[in-house]
């Protein structure tokens, strides 16, 4: 059995895009792609900030499933530019996600559809 779990904020998400945020199937949340997009904050074209702001959604969407960071088991992040970033993304990666690190996999893309996005994080996690 699988269960949604759409963040307020998020609920956009839900309606319009016909996705979950977060679902939760057997104890283990699944986390759709987290960028920094909000609807009461564009994407910051400083990569440091957008990242922070990825990883507060990325929070947002951990509490609404009662996780936290801790919770994560593995990380898939898709980056434009990683080669150019991905130092920067792992200094604020490091700021919310501790040992033992998360199983995690980086890869670099051409594009996101949220405009000026440097990155999306795919997550799984599960109360430990």
């Amino acid at each position: 059995m699988k269960k949604s779990i759409v963040p307020q904020d998020f609920q956009h998400y839900y309606d319009d895009w016909h996705f979950s945020p977060v679902i939760e199937s057997d104890g283990t949340v699944y986390l759709s792609g987290v960028t920094a997009a909000r609807k009461d904050k564009p994407i910051s074209t400083d990569p440091e900030e957008q990242f922070h702001d990825a990883f507060y959604k990325l929070g947002v969407y951990l509490a609404a499933a009662d996780l936290t960071y801790d919770d994560i088991l593995e990380m898939t992040t898709f980056h434009i530019d990683l080669r150019q970033h991905i130092e920067t993304f792992s200094r604020v990666k490091d700021q919310y996600i501790q040992a033992p690190y998360p199983a995690w996999s980086a890869i670099g893309v051409s594009e996101f559809i949220p405009q000026n996005s440097l990155v999306e994080m795919r997550i799984v996690a599960k109360r430990c």
